[in-house]
């Protein structure tokens, strides 16, 4: 209870700005694409990219950008899932590894995500179908384009963020000095992790009440059972154990967790984004990337479990690319140890000073 306690007080204090965070103010903004062509060949005729930055962009004597940092999300999050404690209060603050006084840091929401368009916006299931290329491509064209950036010091990314960073790197291979992808694997999506993304999506469609994605209300049935599918995906066995002890506690937990996904997903936004893996394999393509890359899984992680021996293979085809498998501990939780950089922050600062 004494830690509960303790929470609510901090919270309370930093609500009411007495506490304050150690990073400078975010800024938020908003891209539009007029005509964007999705790799499928559909055309959006205003494709909204919102964004987040913090600091300042800088040049060198080349002309080039040099302290652009892009950080990429997961699956069905955002950019501002980042401004937490736990992650941008272990990295963007004075004398961090990624001092937002010293870079430049661009969160994005991704194509179907956050702010940016997305299906629930209106067009439903005529929204095109786009795929981990689309959400790279469009990204490029905001930083390019909106942003004047024309080199990133680092890209990095967890989750689905991650399997775009390996993407970054092989498609604009000199646009960027670093890449750390967190919690994925440069291969096709196959075996039981396309089993579960292509179960979330039958879940939701076998809900009457799904209607062909032209329901006034979300299916509540089908919607719940793909959470169930995404809560497993990602879960420690190790920390749920410790979170729920008791069969009462599980119980409790579960009701809770599936509550709180249901009040924030939309069942045609969360079919897109797990299908917008179908195409994803980096693997014939990693011989192109230029960029010093270091890759950190962690043992526990369930979406890419280290027993398929997968990355060990892969690594060996990026010239400068290394593999970092952490172990299970205490402190790790699963997929979910990708926004802990107390977990790996040992690793990111010697990725930035390979790649000075």
């Amino acid at each position: 209870m004494k830690k509960i306690y303790m929470f609510l007080i901090i919270l309370f204090l930093f609500v009411n700005g007495m506490i304050s965070q150690n990073y400078p103010t975010p800024l938020e903004g908003d891209y539009v694409i007029k005509n964007f062509e999705f790799e499928n060949g559909k055309k959006l005729k205003e494709l909204n990219l919102h964004y987040i930055t913090l600091g300042k962009p800088a040049k060198g004597k080349d002309g080039k950008v040099n302290n652009a940092v892009l950080i990429k999300h997961g699956t069905t999050g955002n950019g501002k899932s980042f401004l937490n404690s736990r992650f941008a209060g272990n990295l963007f603050g004075p004398g961090q590894l990624l001092d937002a006084n010293k870079y430049f840091i661009i969160l994005t929401d991704d194509i179907g995500h956050g702010k940016s368009s997305k299906p629930s916006d209106g067009l439903r299931m005529d929204f095109p179908e786009y795929t981990y290329d689309d959400m790279v491509h469009a990204n490029y064209k905001l930083l390019t384009e909106h942003l004047n950036i024309n080199h990133l010091r680092l890209v990095m990314g967890t989750s689905m963020g991650g399997m775009q960073s390996w993407v970054w790197g092989y498609t604009y291979p000199n646009f960027m000095d670093a890449i750390m992808p967190l919690a994925s694997l440069p291969v096709e999506i196959a075996g039981r992790n396309r089993m579960q993304r292509a179960l979330i999506v039958k879940l939701i469609k076998m809900d009457p009440e799904w209607k062909n994605g032209e329901y006034s209300e979300q299916p509540k049935v089908g919607l719940s059972g793909a959470i169930g599918q995404l809560m497993f995906m990602v879960s420690s066995p190790l920390q749920w154990q410790k979170s729920a002890p008791t069969r009462e506690e599980a119980e409790e937990m579960l009701d809770k967790l599936v509550d709180r996904y249901l009040s924030i997903m939309d069942a045609n936004d969360m079919m897109y984004a797990f299908e917008s893996s179908r195409f994803y394999n980096p693997a014939p393509h990693l011989s192109k990337i230029k960029a010093p890359l270091i890759a950190i899984n962690s043992a526990d992680d369930q979406v890419n479990p280290p027993e398929l021996g997968l990355m060990e293979k892969e690594i060996k085809k990026v010239e400068n690319g290394k593999f970092i498998l952490l172990p299970i501990t205490d402190e790790t939780s699963g997929h979910g140890t990708h926004s802990n950089p107390m977990m790996w922050g040992e690793y990111l600062a010697e990725l930035l000073a390979i790649s000075k």
